[in-house]
């Protein structure tokens, strides 16, 4: 049952259409993830601006944003749940107790109980003046009872249901605007009826029951208490009867099997529905049944069941539906429930040409259809206008649809943007596509590619670019070798008035030089780069010798026979280095080599080798030092070879 504590008169417009529109929320909805699990009901506080959801043992107080304010706790099994006209009151039906209870809504302190008695395990509850109606037991055993709130203390009475005999609790819903009028749906057989009893008396007395189908999912009383809108599965519709005789008054079509039914203060239905295909599980009618559904698709997965989770905002603004799973609970919020979902495409040619035209075209659908004429506003977003520019308006088809061209006069990605601004009964729509239109490709060169340098060699690169239409500005990145070394912007500027930009760079380690050139509206993007390679830095000298002399015109170290050679070497240090010692001795006029072997370096790059000794006279030896790309350890410098240094054993 749902007891409204405020009236508002929500202006609807005049809607004509037989059309559906299936569409994802609208820009202004919501959707927060809220902590609670399962939903038996939700009832809505207009005063304080809250929500009352029970389930799992707990009535949760929720505000409209959907934050979890309090938890009313030790609730066994709390199901339905009912506010009193005034708003003072919330009362919970506890049937794992036993008893319903009541609830102050300004301090949330529980302030009566009234047990049912034991065993009646009471689950649905309907107020009139001065009386707690229950729908109480399980199956066959179910019944109706009352508390009378006049007498002092509040009395129970129960098997009240008259000459019907409930199959399953029975669900109860009453209503100020009717208030000798008490409504009862067998729910959980297909032969339960709708009752209407006359309890002006205080006794019920039926006054018409009518099978229609049974199942009853849910149920809500429209705001003249005159009539009552059901949900059940046997109809892809949600239906409204007529108390007096329970004649059928309004089909309200749904596109799967309803679930949730709610009705505002000015008689709005909305609906939700299990929605097993994910085409739409939210439905409002605007103009009443003889209008089409504004539809709305809130959650991809299917709808809950079993559970009341669809309530109107107290002044009827808003539309509050939980949705998902008792693990995963969203709490969603139609900020518009009454307009209508407008929703917009829009398609444009993958490419274009600059200055060339191109074609824009689209759709608008809504479940209200729009007149042909409809405007729509047009925006154009490119390198020339980055913050957009309006190329005015267009006009909807009579079909929906609309089309328009337009030459673009910049090149690069492109974004046109189509909106309807919405109406008093649409919501608004954008949608926009990208075209990517072509530009011209700029000469730009940089120097030194491939070039070699002595280690610590300051050397200058000079990117050149050609013409372009408004962007004269280039960078120049280094990006050394080694992964210990980012690369970094050396220069960014205008070029000179020929065109170059120019930055230097120390040729410590082989360095990836770009330059880049990022485009403007006529002139495409470019990058180009120039590998350049940095020798290391060797030096290396022999020790332990006894003179010096020279044999031809190569000097010589000269050792005694018996004399070890030891080479002391620094090269250029990074990790993991090490340095290849060729080793080679002259015969017949010739140079052998007797040997070649890496040696590690140590951190300070230096590294001592005993070349050991001749044992005999007069033998010419020579030694160098290299570094090889890769096979010294890394590649983060080029080839490099050491000078030769010579030394001659004598006696």
């Amino acid at each position: 049952m749902r007891i409204r504590t405020l009236s508002a008169a929500v202006a609807t417009a005049a809607l004509f259409s037989s059309a559906v529109l299936v569409a994802g929320p609208a820009a202004a909805d919501t959707s927060v993830p809220i902590s609670v699990g399962t939903v038996n009901d939700t009832v809505v506080d207009g005063t304080h601006q809250h929500l009352y959801i029970s389930g799992d043992s707990t009535i949760s107080v929720v505000s409209y944003t959907g934050k979890v304010l309090n938890k009313l706790t030790g609730l066994p099994q709390v199901s339905d749940l009912q506010l009193s006209p005034d708003g003072s009151t919330l009362y919970a039906a506890v049937t794992g107790a036993d008893k319903i209870v009541a609830f102050d809504t300004t301090t949330l302190t529980q302030t009566a109980e009234y047990p049912t008695g034991a065993g009646t395990a009471p689950r649905w509850i309907a107020l009139t003046e001065g009386r707690i109606w229950f729908g109480y037991g399980d199956q066959w055993d179910s019944g109706l009872g009352r508390i009378d709130l006049t007498a002092d203390p509040a009395t129970v009475t129960l098997d009240l249901a008259g000459d019907h005999d409930f199959a399953t609790t029975p669900r109860l819903f009453a209503d100020p605007a009717n208030p000798d009028t008490l409504v009862a749906l067998d729910p959980g057989i297909s032969s339960g009826p709708i009752i209407v009893y006359d309890v002006s008396s205080g006794t019920p007395v039926i006054r018409v029951a009518a099978n229609e189908g049974g199942f009853y999912r849910d149920g809500a009383l429209m705001p003249d208490g005159q009539s009552i809108v059901v949900a059940g599965p046997g109809n892809r519709a949600v239906t409204e009867y007529r108390l007096s005789d329970l004649q059928m008054v309004h089909e309200y079509p749904v596109k799967d099997e309803p679930e949730t039914v709610s009705v505002a203060p000015d008689g709005t239905v909305a609906a939700t529905a299990l929605d097993t295909e994910n085409t739409g599980d939210t439905y409002v009618f605007p103009g009443g049944a003889d209008a089409p559904a504004s539809v709305r698709n809130l959650s991809d997965a299917w709808m809950p069941w079993g559970g009341h989770s669809t309530a109107w905002s107290a002044d009827g603004t808003k539309l509050f539906v939980l949705t998902g799973t008792s693990e995963f609970r969203d709490f969603q919020t139609v900020t518009e429930p009454r307009k209508y979902v407008a929703k917009l495409t829009a398609d444009a040619p993958a490419t274009g040409t600059r200055a060339k035209a191109l074609t824009v075209k689209g759709t608008l659908t809504t479940g209200l259809k729009l007149p042909a004429g409809t405007l729509l506003d047009v925006v154009r977003t490119d390198l020339l206008s980055p913050s957009g520019t309006s190329l005015g308006t267009r006009t909807l088809g009579a079909n929906g649809t609309f089309s328009f061209t337009d030459a673009p006069p910049a090149g690069g990605k492109v974004r046109y943007t189509v909106t309807y601004p919405g109406d008093a009964a649409h919501t608004p729509a954008s949608a926009s596509d990208t075209v990517n239109v072509t530009r011209v490709t700029p000469a730009l060169t940089l120097t030194n590619n491939k070039k070699a340098y002595d280690y610590g060699k300051n050397v200058v690169f000079t990117a050149h670019l050609g013409t372009t239409y408004s962007n004269r500005t280039v960078e120049i990145w280094a990006d050394p070798y080694g992964a210990d070394k980012p690369n970094k912007l050396l220069r960014t500027g205008k070029t000179d008035s020929h065109g170059n930009l120019s930055a230097t760079v120390t040729m410590s380690r082989d360095t990836a030089v770009t330059a880049v050139f990022k485009g403007d509206a006529r002139y495409a993007g470019r990058t180009v780069k120039s590998t350049a390679y940095a020798h290391v830095k060797i030096a290396s000298s022999l020790s332990k010798y006894y003179r010096t002399g020279t044999i031809g015109s190569t000097r010589y170290r000269y050792y005694h026979k018996n004399t070890d050679a030891v080479l002391t070497t620094t090269m250029t240090y990074y990790k993991g280095r090490k340095e290849r010692l060729d080793l080679q001795v002259y015969s017949g006029g010739k140079w052998y080599t007797t040997d070649s072997e890496y040696f590690s370096l140590g951190t300070s790059g230096k590294s001592i080798v005993n070349l050991g000794h001749a044992g005999t006279s007069g033998v010419r030896a020579r030694v160098r030092t290299s570094y090889i790309d890769p096979s010294s350890g890394d590649n983060v410098n080029t080839t490099t070879y050491g000078a030769w240094n010579y030394f001659y054993f004598t006696s």
